[in-house]
Formats: C-alpha cells, structure tokens, sequence
C-alpha cells in the first residue's frame, strides 16, 4: 500500500480518538445549519477554513469551480449535492466558495480565448462554467494582467452560481445564499486563508452590502464591481 494511504490511516485513528463523543447528537440524523459549494482544490480546505471541527454543522459540496448547476435530461438544475439539504435537512444557508487562482476559472479562461483540449470529464464541467463566465471574459479591462483576469472571474464565476439559485424555483425565497473568495495567494490582503464575501444574495456593490451587513464590513471585498 502506499505510503500516503499509511499515513492517511494513521492520522485516521487520532481522528477517531478525538471524535468519540462527537457524534453522539448526529448519529442518527443530521440538520446542518449550512451547505458549503467549495472547489475541490486540494487548496481549499473545506471545513478547516472554518474552523470547524463540528459533526452535523458543515454540509460540505466540493467540485471543480465550485458549481451549483447539474445537466439532466429535462436541462439545467440546482445540483443534488447542494440541493439536498435544503430539500431535507432544513439547511437555510448556502455559501458558494471561490479561491484565488482556481484552476477551473483559468482553464475556462484559457479555453474561451484560446481553445482547450481536455478529457472528456473535465471538459463537461468546463461546459458548465463556460456559458456562465463568457460575458465576463468579454468585459474585462484590456489592461488586465494575466493573473488580475483570472481573479475577476473568480468573484464572476461565484456572482453566476448564485444567480442560477436565485432564480431557481428548487431554492426557497428564505434560503440566504452568500458569496466568498477563499485568497490564499495575498490578491485581497496579507492574511492567507481569509475569506472575503463578495455577494449577498445577489447584491455586490461593497458599499450597500457594508452598509446592510455592518457586522462583516471589514470582511466584504471585491476586485471587480462590474
């Protein structure tokens, strides 16, 4: 076996020693307060980031470019992963996660202006960013790095997911759904692994979400008020 499962084991079993009683309240059933859509970057540490350490808190949903939105046969819906709690669990919360440098944004970006080749897996998710981020590569600034366009599809990609829930029947109107950057590359400051809110069901002018949400002021920044 390899040496990184051993290792994985192991951690495992000092896990299990610190969460015996943890589960007690949620063995049974769960009723999570919120549901999280991160990219499953290897970056991005899901619960961590949070500071949870909480069974039953976190409903925690992970693919790459932290999507909301899933293709069946009748077209586009809210994804089960997310949808699930929501539907059963009493989770009135959603969180769409961005980060920094996703590769998932930069790999649409690449294949929206240059054209791409990837494996048929990872291009259907593309597929799914691609309609959703196009109006936003056309818009960006033409002095715009590289690096600085990247990072303005990111905030897009997030305001896109929430948009497609906001105006999704599936979702209830009570539902709050926020958006957040996870920067662990300095883009928004110099505390790597902070989290910076950029949307508040649909809303991302800074100044009007620091003024309705005065208790998170410090916390809501973006790069790119289109």
């Amino acid at each position: 076996m390899h040496e990184t499962v051993i290792e994985l084991l192991n951690s495992n079993a000092e896990h299990a020693d610190e969460f015996q009683s943890r589960f007690d309240d949620v063995q049974d059933s769960q009723r999570p307060s919120v549901v999280t859509v991160c990219c499953s970057d290897s970056r991005v540490l899901q619960d961590h980031m949070w500071g949870n350490d909480q069974p039953g808190h976190i409903f925690t949903c992970g693919n790459i470019g932290n999507r909301v939105v899933q293709r069946t046969d009748s077209g586009e819906a809210v994804s089960g992963d997310v949808l699930y709690p929501v539907e059963h669990t009493g989770t009135d919360t959603i969180v769409v996660v961005g980060h920094t440098g996703c590769g998932a944004v930069t790999a649409t970006y690449d294949d929206l202006t240059d054209g791409l080749s990837e494996p048929a897996g990872i291009e259907h998710c593309l597929s799914l960013l691609k309609p959703r981020l196009e109006s936003g590569v056309e818009s960006l600034p033409s002095d715009v790095s590289r690096t600085e366009a990247i990072n303005r599809l990111v905030e897009y990609n997030v305001d896109r997911q929430i948009e497609f829930l906001i105006e999704s029947d599936e979702i209830p109107s009570g539902v709050d759904i926020v958006g957040v950057v996870y920067d662990f590359q300095d883009v928004y400051g110099k505390r790597r692994g902070e989290v910076h809110v950029v949307n508040v069901n649909g809303e991302i002018a800074v100044e009007k979400l620091r003024e309705k949400h005065p208790k998170i002021d410090s916390r809501i920044r973006r790069l790119w008020e289109y």
